[in-house]
């Protein structure tokens, strides 16, 4: 590589005092940034070891699992273990009536039994190269007339292609390339992924031990959950990505991760590596106010509502339950995640912090002369102030109208519409052929109209709740003057009469499709006034948002250079991208009088049990496992079978499944939520409250060998006792 070190490098050793626990760090800026507090707080392991750039490292067996996980190779025959809950979608494809995988787990005892997943991948990370002075080349000679190429994903995959090309990278098939921003546009990291998309289910457990205390214990500790799942990566006969196939074979691995049986103590020190999602930590106080009174607010109340519903249905019908299975579940991860972050900004004294924050970067630099972080400053509160209303309406209409009813995902009509505009015989066959394959996807995606239905007057009820007549999107003046205002008849209207109502009402429209019907179909009608909502609130705020980056922008080179001149660290906002984070194994206090330590064990599972609420039902093996104390190697020398633990490194969404290593970097756990407490944590981090939850690894191998009897996956570990 020639030309990928045209970036200034401003990390130095001297950031080494920073806090431990704090920092998304990338791997990159490993050796010089983090070492030395790595070896103070106890890492055995060189830096060399977890990432090298020029040879095989810990890094090359961590994954990003589909598109919101992380997963870590466990085997030379890559064997992947992620979470319950990021897998879950994938049991549920595989689930039926008759084949409950939700409920009753699944394992394959052979490699024929191991089931393709449809639409799963898994990534590598191949390799990772900071080209900001490549980047800031580009956009100083490239034509940018909107001002926006900077942070543009369309704009830098072009720079990216464009520099693979001037620097021979060749691409085979599988590879990709994702190049990114980071700290608001002032750094840029190219990425060189290796996907996977054979990927095939191999083991779960069932959910009464994944996702054992359910929407009660999430975000919650002390905590007692197997949330873990299985599954391989196969490839071609050259270890190569390759679409499924049955002649695909496991991929050989060089690099499995070692998995320890020795446990962990108070005080440990531990890492993660991980893929987490997004993080806001360079917000000022008025954005935390905004995102607490809009997307938070809208989150609560609006999931709040559907779940309610959605549960009712899914408790009375197996069939349904397993169909909103998924759905329902990523609904309440984030309905309990708004709710705890804004109950956590108000009790832990952010917006303190966070002006605390912003007078000591606002006074070193009038002190150096300058304005214009202060200027910066002034231009985002008055931002935010402007776009308030339209953000609040925009949130209203995702969380309600989009999000909320899975029906608004009909199929588009716009080609069907054309040709008939035209007349075009030819063209309304063509077009009425593509909307029949999309409508049976379609139909095949909702099989229980009457929940949908219900669903949907719920989200219309909440809609109008929120949303003054005056501001409402324009289907409601149909509903004013068509259905005197009854939002419930015009919902029923939908399903009785659209033809995307019903699968009788579409062959009857399809077989003689007319413009007249088409331009009158109350869905159709519907989903437009929809999109024009989103259209009209995004309009209010596209301008202001563009004058927002570049404030955010300035502001966050003045933290950087702030902190650069006080020898303190900088990392940058989460954004889906390979991070490290590391810490200790600590307890905490949640409030006074109160401590939780530092792992759970199989007896508070049977404290828990409570076989009339399916949340807390323990099934009937795990249960004669526990009285036996027929726990194997597993177990701990007391006689007891921990379960989950707690580390105090920084973690989010997206983090799911991440594993958890010791100081010798072997696997101890893996990675699967924050503590209440601690979900203020993407705005600003709480050292002495955030804890990251995770699956002891005992535990796990435990479920996999004594409960479901598939030692043949043990077999292929690596494990250190």
């Amino acid at each position: 590589m020639k030309r990928f070190l045209l970036t200034v490098t401003i990390l130095t050793s001297a950031y080494t005092a920073s806090k431990a626990d704090e920092g998304m760090w990338m791997l990159t800026d490993l050796k010089e940034q983090n070492a030395t507090a790595m070896m103070e707080l106890g890492l055995q392991i060189p830096v060399e070891s977890i990432y090298n750039p020029d040879s095989v490292s810990l890094k090359d067996a961590v994954v990003q699992f589909g598109g919101g996980c992380t997963g870590e190779v466990i085997s030379g025959e890559g064997l992947v273990l992620t979470n319950h809950h990021c897998g879950y979608a994938y049991i549920q494809q595989h689930s039926s009536v008759e084949h409950d995988y939700l409920t009753d787990g699944f394992w394959a005892m052979s490699r024929r039994e191991e089931l393709p997943c449809k639409g799963l991948s898994v990534t590598f990370i191949d390799r990772i190269l900071d080209i900001t002075g490549y980047v800031q080349e580009q956009l100083k000679h490239d034509p940018d007339p909107q001002g926006v190429n900077y942070l543009s994903p369309k704009y830098l995959k072009e720079v990216a292609v464009r520099f693979a090309l001037e620097e021979g990278l060749t691409l085979p098939k599988g590879y990709k390339l994702e190049l990114k921003a980071f700290y608001g546009g002032n750094r840029y990291y190219l990425f060189i992924k290796k996907v996977y998309t054979d990927i095939r289910m191999v083991g779960a457990p069932p959910s009464s031990i994944g996702k054992f205390g359910a929407d009660t214990d999430n975000w919650m500790w002390p905590r007692h959950t197997g949330d873990f799942s299985l599954f391989r990566i196969y490839a071609n006969a050259n270890g190569e990505p390759a679409d499924y196939s049955p002649v695909n074979m496991p991929l050989r691995v060089k690099n499995p991760l070692k998995i320890s049986l020795k446990g962990y103590n108070e005080g440990d020190f531990a890492f993660v590596m991980g893929f987490p999602g997004t993080t806001f930590r360079y917000m000022i106080s008025s954005e935390v106010r905004e995102r607490m009174e809009t997307t938070n607010f809208m989150r609560i109340h609006v999931r709040d509502a559907r779940q309610q519903l959605l549960n009712k249905e899914m408790q009375a019908d197996d069939a349904t339950r397993i169909h909103y299975a998924a759905v329902y579940a990523r609904s309440a991860n984030a309905w309990k995640n708004a709710l705890g972050m804004n109950e956590g900004l108000v009790d832990l004294d952010v917006f303190d912090a966070k002006r605390a924050q912003e007078q000591e970067l606002l006074q070193w630099e009038a002190a150096r002369g300058d304005t214009a972080c202060a200027a910066a400053y002034r231009r985002i509160e008055e931002i935010v102030k402007y776009r308030r209303q339209a953000l609040y309406h925009q949130q209203a209409i995702q969380e309600a109208l989009i999000t909320g009813m899975d029906f608004m995902r009909i199929p588009s009509t716009t080609a069907l519409e054309n040709a008939l505009k035209k007349k075009n015989s030819k063209h309304i066959r063509l077009a009425a052929d593509s909307l029949k394959l999309a409508a049976d996807k379609y139909f095949r995606s909702v099989p229980f109209p009457q929940v949908e239905r219900d669903v949907a007057k719920e989200m219309m009820r909440v809609y109008a709740e929120f949303i003054p007549a005056e501001q409402r999107i324009s289907i409601f003046k149909i509903i004013d003057k068509r259905f005197k205002g009854d939002a419930n008849r015009f919902i029923d209207a939908c399903f009785e009469h659209s033809m995307f109502g019903s699968r009788e009402n579409f062959e009857e429209f399809i077989e003689k499709p007319t413009l007249h019907k088409l331009e009158s179909d109350w869905m159709v009608l519907f989903k437009y006034s929809i999109m024009d909502g989103l259209l009209q609130t995004a309009l209010v705020m596209q301008n202001a948002n563009k004058e927002y980056n570049r404030a955010h922008q300035v502001w966050v080179k003045g933290m950087m250079d702030m902190r650069l001149a006080k020898g303190l660290p900088i990392y940058p906002d989460a954004n889906l991208t390979l991070r490290f984070t590391y810490g200790q194994v600590l307890p905490y206090s949640p409030k006074d009088g109160e401590v939780y330590k530092t792992y759970t064990t199989l007896d508070g599972v049977m404290a828990k049990e409570d076989p009339d609420n399916w949340e807390f039902v323990v099934p009937g093996k795990l249960k004669e496992l526990y009285r036996t104390k027929d726990y194997g190697r597993y177990g701990l020398p007391n006689g007891q079978m921990p379960v989950c633990f707690i580390i105090n490194t920084d973690q989010t969404g997206g983090n799911s499944g991440s594993p958890v290593f010791n100081a010798r970097g072997e696997l101890i756990g893996t990675g699967f939520d924050r503590n209440y407490e601690g979900l203020t944590g993407d705005i600003a981090f709480h050292p002495t409250l955030q804890r990251a939850l995770c699956v002891d690894i005992r535990y796990t191998l435990f479920i996999i060998d004594k409960f479901a009897g598939a030692s043949h996956l043990i077999k292929e570990m690596d494990i250190v006792e």
